[in-house]
Protein backbone atom coordinates (compact mmCIF):
# COMPACT_ATOMS: atom_id res chain seq x y z
CA UNK A 1 0.00 0.00 0.00
CA UNK A 2 1.24 3.23 -0.73
CA UNK A 3 0.67 6.89 0.87
CA UNK A 4 2.55 9.38 -1.47
CA UNK A 5 5.53 8.30 -2.53
CA UNK A 6 6.41 6.39 0.50
CA UNK A 7 5.13 2.34 0.69
CA UNK A 8 3.98 1.22 3.91
CA UNK A 9 5.09 -1.43 5.83
CA UNK A 10 3.61 -4.62 5.70
CA UNK A 11 2.70 -6.39 9.32
CA UNK A 12 3.52 -9.87 8.73
CA UNK A 13 7.16 -8.73 6.98
CA UNK A 14 8.05 -6.81 9.94
CA UNK A 15 7.18 -9.58 12.11
CA UNK A 16 9.19 -12.17 10.38
CA UNK A 17 11.68 -10.25 10.27
CA UNK A 18 12.07 -9.19 13.68
CA UNK A 19 11.48 -13.07 14.88
CA UNK A 20 14.26 -13.98 12.24
CA UNK A 21 16.21 -14.09 15.63
CA UNK A 22 13.73 -15.00 17.98
CA UNK A 23 16.27 -18.11 19.58
CA UNK A 24 14.27 -19.02 22.73
CA UNK A 25 12.37 -15.68 23.52
CA UNK A 26 8.85 -16.07 24.52
CA UNK A 27 6.23 -13.97 22.62
CA UNK A 28 2.88 -12.46 23.93
CA UNK A 29 0.66 -11.55 21.05
CA UNK A 30 -2.60 -9.55 21.80
CA UNK A 31 -6.23 -10.26 20.10
CA UNK A 32 -6.93 -10.17 16.82
CA UNK A 33 -4.60 -9.38 13.67
CA UNK A 34 -0.95 -9.74 16.15
CA UNK A 35 -2.37 -12.97 16.89
CA UNK A 36 -2.44 -14.61 13.12
CA UNK A 37 0.45 -12.80 12.20
CA UNK A 38 2.68 -14.42 14.71
CA UNK A 39 1.23 -17.98 14.15
CA UNK A 40 1.47 -17.56 10.38
CA UNK A 41 5.55 -16.42 10.70
CA UNK A 42 6.52 -18.04 13.79
CA UNK A 43 3.89 -20.74 15.55
CA UNK A 44 5.69 -22.22 18.42
CA UNK A 45 5.08 -23.42 21.55
CA UNK A 46 6.43 -20.71 23.43
CA UNK A 47 3.81 -18.11 21.67
CA UNK A 48 0.77 -16.58 24.05
CA UNK A 49 -1.45 -16.32 22.17
CA UNK A 50 -4.33 -13.99 23.78
CA UNK A 51 -7.84 -14.07 22.64
CA UNK A 52 -10.92 -11.47 23.96
CA UNK A 53 -7.99 -9.73 26.26
CA UNK A 54 -7.73 -6.17 24.70
CA UNK A 55 -5.43 -4.30 26.68
CA UNK A 56 -3.66 -7.23 28.26
CA UNK A 57 -1.05 -8.13 26.35
CA UNK A 58 1.78 -5.70 27.85
CA UNK A 59 0.93 -6.74 31.37
CA UNK A 60 0.57 -10.48 30.70
CA UNK A 61 4.50 -9.79 28.75
CA UNK A 62 4.89 -8.02 32.00
CA UNK A 63 4.12 -10.94 33.99
CA UNK A 64 6.80 -13.35 32.09
CA UNK A 65 9.48 -11.23 32.33
CA UNK A 66 9.51 -11.10 35.31
CA UNK A 67 8.92 -14.54 36.38
CA UNK A 68 11.61 -15.52 33.54
CA UNK A 69 14.03 -13.08 33.97
CA UNK A 70 16.66 -15.27 32.01
CA UNK A 71 14.39 -15.32 28.71
CA UNK A 72 13.70 -12.35 26.61
CA UNK A 73 10.14 -11.65 26.02
CA UNK A 74 8.73 -10.37 23.13
CA UNK A 75 4.96 -8.76 23.36
CA UNK A 76 3.01 -8.08 19.78
CA UNK A 77 0.54 -5.53 20.62
CA UNK A 78 -1.87 -3.57 17.80
CA UNK A 79 -2.16 0.34 18.67
CA UNK A 80 -6.22 -0.10 19.59
CA UNK A 81 -4.79 -2.48 22.47
CA UNK A 82 -1.41 -0.64 23.53
CA UNK A 83 -3.90 2.35 23.60
CA UNK A 84 -6.10 0.25 26.25
CA UNK A 85 -3.48 -0.84 28.36
CA UNK A 86 -1.66 2.45 28.15
CA UNK A 87 -1.57 2.35 32.00
CA UNK A 88 0.48 -0.53 31.91
CA UNK A 89 3.75 1.28 30.05
CA UNK A 90 3.95 3.04 33.61
CA UNK A 91 4.01 -0.29 35.41
CA UNK A 92 6.24 -1.85 33.06
CA UNK A 93 8.87 1.40 33.41
CA UNK A 94 8.55 1.35 37.47
CA UNK A 95 9.42 -2.46 37.50
CA UNK A 96 12.22 -2.23 34.50
CA UNK A 97 12.39 -5.21 33.08
CA UNK A 98 15.88 -5.80 31.33
CA UNK A 99 14.36 -8.67 29.21
CA UNK A 100 11.07 -7.06 27.83
CA UNK A 101 10.60 -5.67 24.31
CA UNK A 102 7.48 -4.37 23.17
CA UNK A 103 6.56 -3.89 19.27
CA UNK A 104 3.75 -1.88 18.90
CA UNK A 105 1.96 -2.75 15.11
CA UNK A 106 0.37 0.76 14.63
CA UNK A 107 -2.05 1.10 11.84
CA UNK A 108 -3.80 3.91 13.12
CA UNK A 109 -7.30 1.99 12.91
CA UNK A 110 -9.19 0.04 14.70
CA UNK A 111 -9.00 -2.97 11.66
CA UNK A 112 -10.72 -5.73 13.73
CA UNK A 113 -14.12 -3.65 14.21
CA UNK A 114 -14.56 -2.07 11.22
CA UNK A 115 -11.34 0.13 10.34
CA UNK A 116 -12.43 3.11 12.70
CA UNK A 117 -10.08 5.67 13.12
CA UNK A 118 -7.22 5.24 16.03
CA UNK A 119 -6.15 7.15 18.76
CA UNK A 120 -2.79 7.57 17.26
CA UNK A 121 -4.44 8.53 13.61
CA UNK A 122 -4.86 12.03 15.31
CA UNK A 123 -2.20 13.27 17.82
CA UNK A 124 -1.23 9.86 20.66
CA UNK A 125 2.09 9.27 19.97
CA UNK A 126 2.53 5.76 21.80
CA UNK A 127 6.44 5.94 21.55
CA UNK A 128 5.98 9.43 23.21
CA UNK A 129 3.73 8.39 25.74
CA UNK A 130 6.20 5.40 26.42
CA UNK A 131 8.97 7.37 27.29
CA UNK A 132 6.60 9.75 29.45
CA UNK A 133 5.90 6.83 31.62
CA UNK A 134 9.50 6.40 32.04
CA UNK A 135 10.96 4.04 29.07
CA UNK A 136 14.74 5.29 28.44
CA UNK A 137 14.41 3.87 24.83
CA UNK A 138 11.44 3.97 22.09
CA UNK A 139 11.70 4.06 18.75
CA UNK A 140 9.47 4.26 15.28
CA UNK A 141 9.94 3.07 12.12
CA UNK A 142 8.17 4.19 8.97
CA UNK A 143 10.38 2.50 6.09
CA UNK A 144 11.77 -0.69 5.14
CA UNK A 145 15.26 0.96 6.10
CA UNK A 146 14.77 1.35 9.45
CA UNK A 147 12.92 -2.13 9.94
CA UNK A 148 16.40 -4.14 10.12
CA UNK A 149 16.95 -2.09 12.98
CA UNK A 150 14.03 -3.45 14.80
CA UNK A 151 15.57 -7.28 15.61
CA UNK A 152 18.67 -5.76 17.38
CA UNK A 153 16.19 -3.39 19.59
CA UNK A 154 13.97 -5.50 20.41
CA UNK A 155 15.17 -9.03 21.31
CA UNK A 156 18.61 -8.02 22.51
CA UNK A 157 18.66 -4.53 23.51
CA UNK A 158 18.53 -3.93 27.69
CA UNK A 159 14.77 -3.41 28.67
CA UNK A 160 11.99 -2.43 28.62
CA UNK A 161 12.21 -1.16 25.12
CA UNK A 162 9.40 -0.25 23.18
CA UNK A 163 9.20 0.40 19.32
CA UNK A 164 6.40 1.48 16.69
CA UNK A 165 5.96 -0.05 13.95
CA UNK A 166 4.19 2.29 11.35
CA UNK A 167 2.26 -0.78 8.70
CA UNK A 168 -0.25 -0.67 6.63
CA UNK A 169 -4.05 -2.21 7.08
CA UNK A 170 -3.24 -6.05 6.74
CA UNK A 171 -4.50 -7.19 3.42
CA UNK A 172 -3.90 -11.40 4.67
CA UNK A 173 -6.27 -13.80 5.32
CA UNK A 174 -6.27 -14.80 9.17
CA UNK A 175 -4.33 -17.53 10.19
CA UNK A 176 -5.72 -18.94 13.38
CA UNK A 177 -4.13 -20.64 16.28
CA UNK A 178 -6.55 -22.77 18.43
CA UNK A 179 -9.05 -20.59 20.10
CA UNK A 180 -8.68 -23.47 23.74
CA UNK A 181 -7.93 -20.81 25.89
CA UNK A 182 -7.52 -23.16 28.78
CA UNK A 183 -5.11 -25.53 26.31
CA UNK A 184 -3.29 -22.93 24.75
CA UNK A 185 -2.10 -22.02 28.72
CA UNK A 186 -1.07 -25.61 28.90
CA UNK A 187 0.80 -25.56 26.17
CA UNK A 188 2.61 -22.65 26.91
CA UNK A 189 3.12 -23.61 30.79
CA UNK A 190 4.57 -27.00 29.67
CA UNK A 191 7.20 -25.70 26.90
CA UNK A 192 8.10 -22.72 29.32
CA UNK A 193 8.48 -25.12 32.56
CA UNK A 194 10.20 -27.63 30.31
CA UNK A 195 12.89 -25.51 29.19
CA UNK A 196 14.21 -24.45 32.58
Amino acid sequence: MMVGDMEMLKRRDVLARVLEERNDALVVSSLGTSTYDLFAVSPADENAYLWGAMGLSVPTGLGLALAQPERRVLVVAGDGDMMMGIGSLSVVSAQAPKNLGILVMDNEMFEETGSQSGLSAVRADIAQIALGSGFEKTMTVRNDNEVSRLTGFLLKEDGPVLAVAKIAPSTDAPVFPSMDGPGLVRTFRSSVLDQM
